[in-house]
């Protein structure tokens, strides 16, 4: 459900579940995280970029698995894989070729690009849902895109590729079939021979203790809405929704 090949010396990472929209399952985050951790060092590799295959980036959590799995445990490993990516030494760039959800949308957040189709999409579902968001979006997403943050949460937003780019969350618009390779190009430029570009990753990436801040907020709120119920009943109604 991963494939990872190593592209004229940049490392990608694509989603290969298009039958459930690259929908992530615990041991998809698991290895998601193990993956740009094991590229991360800029020894195989100048870059890491992460895109889906089909319709969508990703549907962001797997809520039928989730439907039997504690909801902290489920937003910890949403948190390590935002960490994972916050380790490296190389540029991480998202390819945002359909629609990106929730968690999946959430942890582009601490990618230092996203480069989308015009079909891509963000959606944000957590709160009509009764979830909270997590991979750090408590801090990251007013980083990105100031005071619009809250509305974009509280009304559960679905925006379109140029509503992405207009807010902040997209930095550029390619085809489709040019996406990889825009994302590639742009950490080959980033990582001309005598650049210092791990110098400021370092000083301009989000700060690590604010996003472990923003960890310990969210997992409680996580824990929050699971004791209070409204999560759980939030994922059941959507696990059983009527299939078209």
């Amino acid at each position: 459900m991963i494939d990872v090949t190593v592209r004229d010396e940049v490392a990608v990472i694509t989603l290969t579940r298009p039958e459930k929209l690259n929908a992530l399952t615990a041991g998809m985050r698991r290895r998601l995280a193990e993956e740009v951790r094991a590229h991360g060092d800029g020894k195989a590799a100048r870059g890491i970029v992460v895109t889906g295959t089909g319709r969508a980036f990703s549907a962001g959590e797997d809520l039928h698995e989730a439907a039997g799995r504690s909801l902290v445990e489920e937003v910890e490993l949403f948190h390590d894989m935002t960490r994972a990516v916050l380790e490296t030494r190389v540029p991480v760039a998202a390819a945002v070729n359909g629609l990106a959800v929730g968690g999946a949308a959430e942890w582009t957040m601490c990618f230092d690009t996203r480069i989308g189709t015009p079909a891509a999409e963000y959606f944000l579902p957590e709160n009509h849902i009764g979830l909270s968001v997590s991979n750090a979006a408590s801090y990251l997403l007013p980083r990105l895109v100031g005071a619009r943050a809250l509305p974009l949460v509280l009304e559960s937003s679905r925006l379109s590729a140029e509503e992405a780019l207009a807010a902040g969350l997209l930095d550029e618009i390619v085809p489709q079939d040019e996406l990889v390779r825009a994302a590639i190009a742009r950490i080959h430029r980033w990582t001309l021979p005598g650049t210092a570009t791990a110098t400021h990753l370092e000083l301009l990436r989000p700060p690590r203790s604010e996003v472990e801040r923003a960890f310990v907020a969210e997992t409680e709120a996580a824990r929050h809405v699971e004791q209070s119920g409204i999560a759980r009943a939030g994922i059941e109604r959507f696990a059983n929704r009527p299939r078209p």
